[in-house]
């Protein structure tokens, strides 16, 4: 009977020195603790500026098991983490990342609750060994993720393991600009999530700047509910409501009262109010109509350009 086997999808960008490192914590972990399991290592080149390629393609030389994905530019972490799913396959897929941030040794407990017919585990981050701006971005951006979807940790996650079927199902979703934590939650298949604390980064620095933060909280925001139209909708109407209620205030206190509607003050703070509402919902619906484009012009979410390991059928 063949054993079962582990897939590791792991994107790559900007890991030069971290490759080898995170190989040989793989290799050692099945070698001493999963020896009743294969496994094979998918690293996904988002087209890395430096020589990560060239430490890939130096372990594909020595290591049949590993294979590799490079794009033809960067297309970002979620591209590589799909492209390696498409490829990938194992019995079990793990995504994790090429930084030794994420413990490998967690991989064992991770595929015992596997074993126990959960079809989906998670390592949720609860705390983590970064500088403090990390750390606050890093809460910041999971609580608000929280607010419109509940299931979805406060801690964050990008350490996951899938079973094939969940991994299929996965990949038949077929969208742009799509929010990875978002999707795996989504499936709806038994999750179970396990803590552990994000490891400080030792070697190379992240190249998840700002500004890709900010393009993953809107694509987050916007793929996971309904939140931001629906939250606008009702201070549309909260809006409409209470300001009909204060012109009735107005014509009542002119008429009954013959109390006259002075200063422009009023006037000004309520056309800021509404005038800035109106802009910032004018900005989420065009969020959304941009991504309903960015869908009908059905371009690919990566394009390969190299690949090695895999068969004819891409497996």
């Amino acid at each position: 009977m063949d054993k079962p086997s582990v897939s590791f999808i792991i994107p790559v960008y900007g890991n030069q020195g971290s490759i080898q490192p995170t190989f040989d914590d793989i290799s050692n972990l099945f070698e001493h603790k999963l020896v009743n399991f294969d496994f094979e290592v998918v690293f996904v080149n988002d087209c890395s500026f430096d020589q990560s390629i060239d430490e890939i393609k130096k372990l594909r030389k020595e290591h049949s098991n590993v294979k590799y994905i490079s794009f033809s530019r960067n297309f970002g972490q979620v591209s590589a983490i799909i492209a390696g799913a498409r490829h990938c396959k194992g019995d079990i897929a793990v995504i994790m990342s090429a930084d030794k941030q994420d413990p490998v040794a967690l991989v064992e407990e991770m595929i015992k609750e596997w074993q126990n017919g959960n079809k989906i585990v998670i390592g949720t981050r609860i705390d983590r060994e970064d500088k403090w701006f990390s750390k606050f971005t890093s809460n910041v951006f999971y609580s608000l993720m929280n607010m419109g979807n509940k299931k979805i940790p406060k801690g964050g996650f990008d350490f996951v393991l899938m079973d094939r079927v969940a991994l299929d199902e996965f990949n038949s979703i077929d969208e742009r600009n799509r929010f990875f934590q978002g999707d795996v939650l989504w499936l709806g298949f038994p999750v179970k999530f396990l803590q552990y604390t994000r490891l400080e980064r030792k070697i190379g620095k992240s190249q998840w700047s700002f500004s890709k933060k900010l393009k993953y909280f809107i694509d987050g925001l916007l793929n996971t509910s309904y939140f931001p139209i629906r939250i606008f909708s009702l201070m549309g109407m909260f809006t409409s409501f209470s300001g009909f209620i204060y012109a009735i205030v107005i014509v009542f206190n002119k008429f009954f009262n013959n109390i006259p509607f002075k200063g422009w003050a009023p006037i000004m703070i309520l056309i800021l109010l509404i005038g800035g509402m109106i802009m910032l919902m004018l900005g989420i619906i065009g969020e959304y109509i941009w991504r309903i484009y960015d869908e009908v012009r059905n371009r690919k979410i990566y394009i390969i350009q190299e690949k090695a390991g895999f068969d004819k059928n891409g497996s």
